[in-house]
């Protein structure tokens, strides 16, 4: 164990009896003193890891250390943690100094000792005056800092923290946030929180460990997970973004919407795909019809000089569609003449209709690998002109059996374009459920789980919902094959 390490996961994977994941290869380590975030949508396995970590559920295979310690089979009660949970978990028939008092008590505590351990936990808590009242009595924000006093006056080594802020409304909310972060402080041991909402984990956080399908995507500070995210989910979660397929040209030399952008990002081949990510307040407006008049903005506008950058950037151009007021900034989509769409945030108003000219520093386009431009599955031949994949029997053309016999296992290709989206699903070779939807600028990319197990990758112009079902359907044309090596058959 390295010694800065109070928690360990190393490879947990956690099944459950439908054959599910809810934990596929999950690994982390977290720092003594740390506030580290677990953040991803509902059904991630957030929670799951947490509970693993607290013992409420154990993992199926992997293991889970605690200053150094494998507890991965130990009980709740013989691990140094306390947890909150999102329903507080409070005793309506106890009063608030009983409820904060009840696992001193369990211990057999002097009563000296359990007074004086209470009361400094309510005092950490703000609940100074509190002791003699009935917790049914209480706001939902002082009902969560009891269940936090009583977490924290058993003196855990660890925190852990179950969505507890979720039932709280906004403003509520946002003070729990800075006290929360202020008791962190203070008491200096471990935080393990766990949330769905962005915004409050890049508040809190040392670190964030995003999540999704089980699996971890990105670790990072919150800076690093918002500037530099690693892939199209991170990008998409956190905060807004505006994502396009590029293909670079070289190093530092990206083209888009048929563009050649300076970006700062190196180390891809020659006319490699990549995703390319601005964020929304990164883009730089200026109204067209001014610049036709020789003026980047008007003369009107006294801070023009320092809203858009003087050099030699790339230049783009669109009509406003929506523009909405947020409070702060205001909120524009545009669309391009080659039919890209951007979303804009902007201390100005531009109307719709209006044709307004854009840029983007180079420091502010950030460039990620991307997986691949079309599906890869493994198949056999199982009859002339007919192979499976995804557990389905799917037609080829004759040209690809080219070097084929019935009984080869080959690998199958499928461009992410060429996979057909069937309204009723009885219309599909499969069915599926829409599991995850990414806008890329001029197209959607969805990624279909199959009621067989499988998943498929699919770009499409419909627009479709979370949750929607589906049928699935690939063109014989569309279907591309080769054989795998004599190593692989024999695996």
């Amino acid at each position: 164990m390295t010694n800065d390490y109070i928690i360990e996961v190393n490879h947990v994977f956690k099944q459950f009896e439908d054959g599910k994941y809810a934990l596929n290869d999950v690994s982390l380590q977290v720092k003594k003193g740390e506030f580290v975030t677990i953040l991803g949508p509902s059904g991630c396995g957030k929670t799951t890891l947490l509970r693993c970590i607290a013992g409420f559920q154990v993992a199926s295979s992997g293991d889970i250390l605690l200053k150094g310690e494998d507890v991965t089979s130990t009980p709740p009660y013989r691990r140094p943690v306390n947890t909150v949970f999102q329903k507080y978990a409070l005793f309506p028939h106890l009063n608030v100094f009983d409820n904060v008092a009840f696992g001193l008590k369990m211990k057999k505590m002097e009563p000296e000792t359990i007074v004086r351990k209470v009361k400094a936990a309510l005092k950490m808590a703000n609940l100074m005056g509190y002791e003699d009242r009935e917790v049914d009595t209480l706001s939902g924000g002082q009902q969560q800092r009891v269940a936090i006093a009583r977490a924290i006056v058993n003196e855990p080594e660890v925190l852990l923290l179950d969505e507890p802020l979720s039932a709280l409304d906004l403003k509520m909310r946002h003070d729990m946030q800075i006290e929360l972060k202020e008791l962190h402080d203070q008491l200096g041991i471990t935080f393990i929180y766990v949330t769905h909402d962005q915004e409050e984990a890049l508040t809190l956080s040392d670190r964030v460990v995003v999540m999704s399908e089980g699996k971890i995507q990105q670790i990072g500070t919150p800076t690093d997970i918002y500037n530099e995210p690693q892939n199209c989910f991170v990008a998409d979660f956190i905060g807004e973004s505006n994502i396009i397929t590029g293909f670079m040209i070289r190093d530092k030399r990206v083209r888009l919407m048929d563009k050649e952008f300076d970006c700062i990002d190196g180390g891809f081949e020659k006319d490699e795909p990549v995703d390319v990510v601005i964020r929304p307040e990164d883009i730089y407006v200026w109204d067209k019809a001014q610049e036709k008049r020789g003026q980047i903005l008007g003369q009107e506008d006294d801070d023009a000089e320092d809203r858009v950058p003087k050099g030699k950037f790339t230049k783009w151009y669109g009509t406003v569609q929506t523009c909405i007021f947020k409070g702060v900034h205001y909120e524009m989509r545009v669309l391009t003449p080659e039919g890209y769409e951007f979303l804009i945030q902007d201390y100005h108003e531009y109307k719709p209709e209006t044709e307004i000219g854009m840029l983007v520093k180079p420091e502010d386009i950030q460039i990620m690998k991307k997986a691949s431009l079309f599906n890869t599955f493994e198949g056999e031949i199982v009859k002339p002109n007919k192979v499976n994949f995804l557990n389905a029997d799917w037609d080829i053309e004759p040209p690809a059996m080219e070097g084929l016999e019935v009984g080869d296992r080959v690998t199958v290709e499928v461009e992410f374009a060429d996979v057909d989206l069937q309204d009723y699903e009885e219309e599909g070779k499969l069915s599926g459920e829409v599991a995850f939807i990414l806008y890329k600028g001029n197209h959607y990319h969805l990624t279909i789980r199959t009621d067989e197990g499988g998943s498929i990758e699919v770009n499409t112009n419909d627009v479709w919902d979370d949750g929607d079902r589906v049928g699935i359907m690939i063109a014989p044309q569309h279907i591309r094959l080769k054989k795998l090596t004599a190593e692989a058959q024999e695996k």
